[in-house]
């Protein structure tokens, strides 16, 4: 069909087209009725190239503004400090410092000023707010009238008056309505009042109806293109207020909020660093330099838009909306459109080609009408006498040209697809599916390949410890009942020693819910750990007060594994770590024995633990190593300890697979889908759960992470149709196998993902599946991925499944509805 049509010309890429096959396309598409109308939906090529020089222009503006701004307020610091005066709204409102100074405060990154103002701690007394305790509820509507809303200036919307305008840009409407007028006049002076005025008249009546029912359908598209962007904003972060910490929308934001900030996260908002551990800030989306900004008591300004690479910390919120730096980047961008899909361009394409076959039959059909007219008044001897009869003749015969140029050229091709893609993602909001770009539903319904991650999509994610081995022995932990020292059979040292293993090394927090019980913040496997820390007894509140941190080194999917360096009253410091077990036993070279002494780790002893660890995985567990070390005097200040550990635990934690994941599995597998499980658990763990998903069939098909990379081209070629299993696996793993299978064997290959660890896979593939992600996190993965899906249903993959199926019958649909169209144009030009 492409060769017959000649669609070489409107071939784009499914993303990242370049910007030159976009033009090209628009500049072939000659053959349009109404340009406003056809390329509403169609990314604005030069707003989007005007777009990018302003935001250079911005990201310049600020550059410059941040060092005007330090050398002024340097000045005024020579100078002497000025009377510092509070507009009456400001102090009746009980708040020490006006909106505009506290902003200024961050943009200029002054540390003396802020010093001048007491610090962090001054600053939250201006704003009448307490660190630990955070905003109160009933003085969040005086804050937002003092500091302003969280919300950034935005495009008014079309209103319906607008989309009558454009619907009258069409070019065969204008000339009808000429011909109307024509018809009319002649029509008049012929025929009189009101005869004359019935054929035009009707053809005048007939535009209007085509305007107002094209206005109509234009104005509901939009207000449901509205509400799908409204449901995409829907952005939670966590804050602490009341007390407690809680989920609020990013827009609720206030000035005096503490936000709670981790790996991934955008910053919501204009802050300072209140406290935190490895706090790593890039700000290249404001400043566009590409270093990452460590962030700590010295350098506490933290700007919205920026996003967290490492770390984790709390801030405080200083500013928000027009008055971040963010905010006025954001008035300045104007929305050039998202790039058109790879079916939306071909039939515009198609479009053209009828087009121009129905103008060619247009023109001809005039001719030989006037041509037949002109010879019938020839034969009669009547060439030289012409009426306004005759006028009116040929003025039918080309109101019936341009009419088959209505009818033959399919405008509606292209915006069928839009909104039956519309459609598809109404279809699948309401299905707790969030599709960002209408392009995700055109490759999504054609997938071939599923790369989908384990925790969280086809495991529950709602993980409990089930066993422990400690002291040589394996303790079988699962079930609510409360654990003790007897239970454990273990000396009260090494069990004292896990508690704080458990609680001190930990990102979790036990938080207080709206009806005052003991809720659990954080990870999964942190949660799980913490919980169990809870059943032993212990109280993570108490141990925490007694220590002070030192440093933190959080997990990543580098590292694998998460160290803190806590120094206790008594004296003495010492560094816990827990990860992933092939990485703490190379930094053991102790354990704790039967009899609770310390052991040095022989190698015979190292088999011995690694068939416990075997062990776990074959039971579908996931495995986690507890260390700690003693670090003395002579150690480097601050500075975690990378071997000398004593291992104190192996911990299996369990994730129970979801259910229907196998059904849901092999609907794929007959659809003709590969399913493929990538994770960065154990080998042994990840085949126990493919076997009990039905996405693994044989040992030999699973295959660990570094292994698949550290293979030849060719190599990789004869392994990758028969991978079911990639365990142990990096982001970059990911990124291979995601990569070599699009290219390699042309898979239309959709990545499922829950962090920003799996951004470069998502990114590289052809639909990203974002699997419940929430929060500023969303914010991140956005400016990231082309295509996006964000799956909160109860059944992650199930539902995954499902959607693909809704997806493939509404292509099916549109598939029917543009063999109509087609047909129903074809069959005009020919008739």
């Amino acid at each position: 069909m492409d060769r017959l049509l000649n669609l070489k010309e409107f071939e784009v890429e499914s993303k990242h087209s370049s910007e030159a096959a976009l033009r090209r396309w628009r500049e072939c598409a000659t053959i349009v009725r109404n340009r406003r109308r056809r390329f509403r939906n169609t990314a604005n090529l030069d707003k989007r190239s005007q777009a990018e020089q302003q935001k250079l222009k911005i990201k310049e503006k600020i550059r410059v503004a941040l060092l005007v701004q330090k050398a002024a307020l340097q000045f005024i610091d020579a100078v002497g400090p000025t009377d510092y005066k509070l507009s009456n709204e400001v102090r009746e409102a009980n708040f020490g410092i006006e909106p505009d100074d506290l902003a200024s405060i961050i943009h200029g990154r002054h540390i003396k000023r802020l010093k001048s103002h007491g610090g962090v701690e001054g600053i939250a007394l201006k704003v009448t707010v307490s660190l630990t305790e955070g905003v109160r509820s009933d003085n969040i509507a005086t804050r937002q009238k003092i500091y302003g809303f969280n919300h950034y200036t935005e495009k008014p919307p079309r209103t319906f008056w607008m989309f009558v305008w454009d619907a009258f840009q069409d070019l065969t409407l204008i000339i009808l309505m000429i011909c109307a007028v024509i018809s009319i006049g002649v029509g008049l002076a012929t025929e009189g009042w009101p005869k004359g005025m019935y054929d035009g008249a009707g053809i005048l009546l007939s535009i209007i109806l085509v305007v107002l029912v094209t206005a109509i359908s234009d104005y509901r598209q939009s207000l449901q293109f509205r509400d799908l962007d409204r449901e995409k904003k829907k952005i939670s972060v966590q804050v602490t207020r009341d007390g407690r910490r809680q989920q609020v929308s990013i827009y609720d934001l206030v000035v005096g909020d503490v936000v709670h900030l981790g790996i991934g996260n955008q910053v919501p908002a204009d802050g300072l660093f209140i406290l935190g551990y490895s706090l790593q800030i890039d700000e290249s989306s404001l400043s566009g330099e590409t270093d990452l900004v460590d962030i700590y008591e010295q350098n506490p300004f933290l700007l919205s838009g920026t996003k967290v690479r490492d770390g984790s910390a709390k801030m405080l919120v200083t500013a928000v909306g027009m008055r971040t730096e963010w905010g006025k980047l954001m008035e300045t961008l104007n929305e050039a459109g998202e790039d058109e899909t790879p079916l939306q361009v071909k039939l515009n394409g198609v479009a053209t080609i009828i087009g121009k076959i129905g103008l060619s039959f247009a023109v001809l059909t005039f001719m030989v009408l006037t041509l037949r007219f002109v010879i019938e008044k020839a034969l009669k001897n009547e060439f030289t006498h012409w009426s306004s009869t005759d006028a009116m003749t040929l003025l039918n015969y080309f109101a019936i040209s341009v009419t088959i140029i209505v009818v033959a050229v399919p405008e509606g091709l292209p915006l069928a697809v839009t909104l039956s893609l519309a459609f598809a993602m109404k279809q699948l909001m309401e299905e707790r599916a969030l599709v960002r770009h209408l392009s995700a539903c055109e490759t999504m319904g054609s997938a071939s390949c599923i790369c989908t991650d384990k925790t969280g999509t086809l495991t529950t994610n709602h993980m409990v410890v089930d066993k422990i081995w400690t002291c040589e022995k394996i303790k079988d932990v699962s079930g609510d009942e409360s654990k003790n020292l007897d239970d454990m059979e273990i000396s009260e040292r090494i069990f004292s020693t896990l508690l704080r293993t458990i609680f001190l090394n930990s990102s979790a927090e036990v938080v207080k819910d709206e009806k005052g019980n003991n809720a659990l913040l954080g990870t999964p496997t942190e949660t799980a750990l913490l919980e169990f820390g809870l059943l032993l007894g212990g109280d993570p509140d108490v141990q925490r007060r007694q220590i002070q941190v030192l440093k933190v080194e959080p997990f990543n999917s580098d590292r694998k594994k998460m160290s803190v360096l806590v120094a206790f009253p008594e004296g003495g410091v010492q560094a816990f770590c827990k990860g992933a077990p092939e990485i703490l036993l190379r930094m053991c070279d102790k354990f704790v024995d039967c009899s609770g002494e310390l052991v040095l780790l022989s190698e015979e002893r190292v088999r011995n633990i690694t068939d416990v660890i075997n062990g776990f995985a074959s039971e579908a567990l996931r495995t986690l190593c507890l260390a700690v070390k003693d670090v003395d005097e002579t150690f480097p200040e601050n500075s975690i300890p990378e071997s000398g550990y004593t291992l104190l635990a192996v911990v299996g934690i369990k994730d129970p697979v979801r259910p229907g994941v196998k059904e849901a599995v092999q609907t794929c597998l007959a659809a003709g889908i590969t399913v493929r499980m990538v994770t960065g658990d154990n080998i042994n763990t990840a085949k126990a759960i493919a076997k009990e998903c039905g996405i693994l069939t044989a040992d030999e098909n699973a295959i660990e992470g570094p292994e698949f990379s550290s293979k030849s081209l060719d190599e990789m070629k004869g392994i990758i149709p028969n991978i079911q299993v990639m365990a142990r696996s990096k982001p970059s793993d990911k990124f291979n196998l995601v990569t070599h299978s699009r290219n390699m064997f042309g898979d239309v290959v959709a990545v499922t993902g829950d962090g920003t660890n799996d951004a470069p896979a998502l990114r590289q593939s052809d639909i990203g599946l974002a699997m419940g992600i929430t929060g500023t996190e969303v914010m991140c993965v956005a400016q990231f991925y082309l295509m996006m899906m964000f799956l909160t249903s109860l059944n992650m993959f199930s539902s995954l499944c499902s959607r693909l199926l809704i997806l493939f019958a509404i292509l099916c649909g549109v598939v029917h509805l543009l063999f109509i169209l087609l047909m129903f144009s074809l069959v005009t030009i020919s008739g």
